[in-house]
């Protein structure tokens, strides 16, 4: 069985910061491709950024580009969504989510988070 574990959310004001976390845990798990997407009130889930853990390039949503950056520790089994210049619209809750192939459609994956929220206050 495998489980994906967020953490690092919370409450930070407008040009602020965050990183977010996520534990990959399960003897089996050897997932290819891990992403982040979010969720706010109201909203679809939406595609955040995605990575593969070995060697690719990683790529984002455009509201996202330059402000947000994925990356991974595979001795860790871990991913990173390190959050800068937050903005009162990046308020959701946050998932990871691991799967075969990198993807923004949220089908792709098939493990997914519980969620961590992030609020970004103005």
């Amino acid at each position: 069985q495998v489980q994906l574990v967020e953490s690092g959310g919370g409450l930070v004001q407008a040009g602020g910061s965050l990183r977010l976390s996520c534990l990959a845990s399960g003897s089996s798990f050897s997932s290819n491709a891990m992403a982040w997407f979010r969720q706010a009130p109201g909203k679809e889930r939406e595609f955040i950024a995605g990575i593969k853990r070995r060697g690719s390039i990683p790529y984002y949503v455009d509201s996202v580009k330059g402000r947000f950056t994925i990356s991974t520790d595979n001795a860790k089994n871990t991913v990173y969504l390190q959050m800068n210049s937050l903005k009162p619209e990046d308020t959701a809750v946050y998932y990871c989510a691991a799967g075969p192939l990198t993807s923004s459609w949220s089908g792709e994956y098939d493990y997914w988070g519980q969620g961590t929220q992030v609020t970004v206050s103005s």
